[in-house]
């Protein structure tokens, strides 16, 4: 019989800063002792938020959950490019900003509803195999197939400086990061995500969520 006790359910985790997805994962099966457990829809080291953790019968609906909608809050950075499209990355293109509010408004109508996004080299999409993020640590660059997702919603909270504060929602599969970098793009100065926080999947909310224990 396999080790570890038979948890059935789903706990919402606020993830916090640091850990991968897979290592927050890994803290509440030990915590539960669960024999099996998994997640539904990856977070970057850098994101915190709302984490669904299925335990037992309850990761039959990984699949489910992973294609259920989001919703983030996002800070993103203008006038500057990185090498991974957040901070986490090398500044490689940094340029005056000297766009206002209007310009910023302007340019958000062009990535609402159904847009075409190319997933960036730091992702856990594979290519002939191996994952993008680990070819892109060799300094390497393949070719990704642009895809279509779905931003449902696109408004901004702020202008704070050169910082946006976005909040997003949107169909699985989309990149915030590109969608930062996209933006940056449109408006002619650059920009990178800052900050990430995922606030919502599908049905569930992160002020429903228990906070990772450091």
């Amino acid at each position: 019989m396999p080790a570890g006790l038979a948890i059935d359910g789903i706990l919402l985790l606020d993830k916090s800063t640091g850990p991968s997805s897979n290592q927050a994962l890994q803290r509440v099966k030990r915590l539960f002792e669960a024999r099996k457990a998994g997640h539904a829809g990856t977070l970057d080291p850098l994101a915190t938020g709302l984490l669904p953790i299925l335990l037992g019968e309850a990761t039959k609906f990984a699949s489910f959950s992973s294609e259920a909608g989001k919703a983030y809050e996002a800070t993103v950075l203008l006038g500057v490019r990185t090498s991974s499209g957040d901070l986490a990355g090398d500044v490689i293109e940094p340029r005056p900003v000297t766009v206002g509010r209007v310009a910023v408004e302007s340019a958000l109508e062009r990535f609402r509803g159904r847009i075409s996004q190319t997933p960036p080299m730091h992702s856990a999409l594979k290519h002939q195999g191996e994952p993008l993020y680990r070819i892109a640590r060799r300094g390497d660059v393949v070719s990704r197939q642009p895809r279509t997702v779905e931003i449902t919603m696109l408004s901004l909270l702020n202008i704070r400086g050169d910082e946006l504060y976005l909040r997003v929602e949107c169909s699985k599969g989309t990149y915030i990061r590109v969608l930062a970098e996209d933006l940056g793009a449109a408006l002619g100065c650059g920009a990178t995500l800052k900050r990430l926080r995922r606030t919502g999947v599908g049905d569930f909310g992160v002020d429903a969520a228990h906070e990772a224990d450091a």
